[in-house]
């Protein structure tokens, strides 16, 4: 069991670094159209990042998975797999001394919502969580990649 979360951490460390390119060479496009998103509904959002961080943190590993995309939910199978899968790949999640929600954009579709964390050794990352409407009206956690900040934190 594992060895089956600890290729899923390395894919998804992997599809991180490319997720930052993307992020990078679609903010140095000219900019397109996107889809717009109230502000209502970013604060729906950070409402869910922000619950499913509590749930992270506190061991409440069904609720954490609850928050999570169908898809990512069939991808792990149970909440204890992706509890290990946080635990061993998005530790920072569970550590950072100070979160702050920054603004989210829509790149080429897709709503990104980044939040900064900063580690009691001031290191700063920035979470990139990928997020989807489901038909219900509800948003739900679709992905999570972390990536070093160029912020220093004092």
């Amino acid at each position: 069991m594992s060895t089956l979360i600890g290729n899923r951490v390395a894919r998804l460390r992997g599809v991180s670094a490319l997720f930052c390119s993307c992020l990078f060479l679609a903010a140095a496009s000219p900019a397109r159209a996107q889809p717009t998103v109230a502000s209502s509904e970013w604060k729906a959002i950070q409402r869910v990042i922000a619950q499913q961080r509590a749930a992270l943190i506190a061991g409440n590993d069904r609720k954490a998975f609850a928050y999570a995309t169908p898809a990512i939910q069939a991808e792990f199978g149970d909440p204890t797999s992706f509890m290990a899968m946080v635990q061993t790949g998005y530790s920072a999640l569970l550590t950072a001394r100070y979160v702050e929600f920054l603004e989210g954009a829509v790149i080429d579709g897709a709503v990104i919502q980044p939040l900064r964390l900063i580690d009691s050794d001031n290191t700063v990352r920035v979470a990139l969580y990928t997020m989807e409407k489901q038909k219900n009206g509800t948003w739900r956690i679709s992905g999570c990649r972390i990536a070093p900040s160029m912020v220093q934190a004092t």
